[in-house]
């Protein structure tokens, strides 16, 4: 009986450009999946993966995030939010944007898809699916990709989101639970890096008043983080997962806009992606 495999990207803001240079070889050389789950940016990367556009996310990373239509202080001051979601996934993404993402590719390609964002009032993880995805309506992505305090929460059907790493930041037990063999995993961090709550501390302190049970589950998200990791690398072990996890982030932090750092990384995880073909047999 065939295995069911699945991919995982965890996004991290602009490190996701790592991620993207692993899924454009995956396309490159016919790198399917049965099943992928993406987290904040990573949902963005894993939707380009499913329409088949190689190098789409790439401009994103290196072109589109450097005006400040996409992220400034400006759309802080207008908006409320750093990053422009509905610049980035509506007026960039659809069909009437200055790059579609192919929706019709993205419905006929069989593998299964997950959007992983947290709800900001019960601070409770959302799987949103394929199902939720329509033409020119991206806003599971939005769901996902909205940082605390540096996006307000993104609200769909009257609910309010919060960036997907609040809930699962790590959700390789998903993909198994949700009946993958093995688990290709993607981190934008080093594999030995250990996540420090001090930022997240700092920023929930922002989010308290109005979100009290998010600003909970921001505060134990470095956490979440190290253990999850740590069960991956267990799996890891018995052959159930790969990792692949740069060696270092060329100075590319989560809204780093470091063009020639972008660059290194993205190469980076196209060479990284070697790794898969061995693991896949």
């Amino acid at each position: 009986m065939k295995e069911k495999i699945g991919i995982v990207d965890v996004g991290g803001g602009l490190r996701g450009i790592y991620a993207a240079g692993i899924l454009d070889r995956c396309l490159d050389e016919g790198i399917r999946f049965d099943l992928g789950i993406g987290v904040s940016a990573g949902s963005a990367n894993l939707a380009s993966f499913l329409a088949g556009q190689s190098r789409r996310n790439y401009k994103f990373y290196t072109e589109y995030a450097m005006r400040k239509q996409y992220m400034s202080v400006h759309n802080y001051l207008k908006n409320g939010s750093f990053i422009d979601l509905d610049y980035v996934y509506s007026g960039l993404s659809n069909s009437d944007g200055e790059y579609p993402l192919d929706y019709p590719a993205i419905a006929r390609n069989p593998m299964e898809f997950y959007v992983v964002a947290e709800e900001a009032d019960t601070a409770t993880p959302t799987y949103f699916t394929k199902a939720d995805i329509r033409q020119d309506c991206y806003d599971v992505c939005k769901a996902s990709s909205a940082i605390p305090f540096v996006c307000k929460p993104y609200f769909i059907d009257g609910k309010p989101y919060y960036d997907g790493a609040l809930a699962d930041p790590v959700p390789v037990e998903k993909a198994f639970s949700l009946g993958c063999d093995r688990v290709v995993l993607i981190l934008t961090l080093p594999l030995d890096h250990e996540r420090k709550a001090d930022r997240d501390l700092r920023i929930a302190d922002r989010i308290r008043k109005r979100y009290p049970k998010a600003a909970i589950h921001l505060m134990q998200r470095a956490a979440k983080y190290n253990r999850s990791v740590k069960r991956a690398r267990e799996l890891a072990q018995e052959g159930k997962v790969l990792i692949l996890a740069p060696d270092d982030t060329c100075g590319i932090g989560t809204l780093s806009r470091d063009v020639e750092g972008l660059q290194r990384f993205y190469e980076k995880g196209y060479e990284d992606a070697a790794r898969i073909q061995a693991f896949l047999g």
